[in-house]
């Protein structure tokens, strides 16, 4: 059984979007910050009453997010 949720968080085309692999979770938010914690909530709304053994989870996963971002650019003195 899986003991990690996997999720990515990238940058769409006003927000970022946050979607699991594991499961059918997609969320958004302004910030990386607002994300995560959409995310958060969505998960353990998504999981509720629900037995994670069907989603071939352990108890108790832990979320384990990857972010796509952009990085930052020197500018020319």
């Amino acid at each position: 059984m899986k003991h990690i949720i996997k999720a990515f968080i990238f940058k769409g085309d006003k927000q970022y979007v946050a979607e699991c692999a594991d499961i059918a979770v997609v969320t958004q938010g302004k910030t990386i910050d607002e994300t995560v914690k959409n995310l958060q909530e969505a998960v353990s709304l998504h999981l509720e009453d629900e037995n994670l053994a069907d989603f071939d989870l352990a108890p108790n996963p832990t979320l384990l997010i990857t972010m796509e971002i952009e990085p930052l650019t020197a500018h020319a003195a």
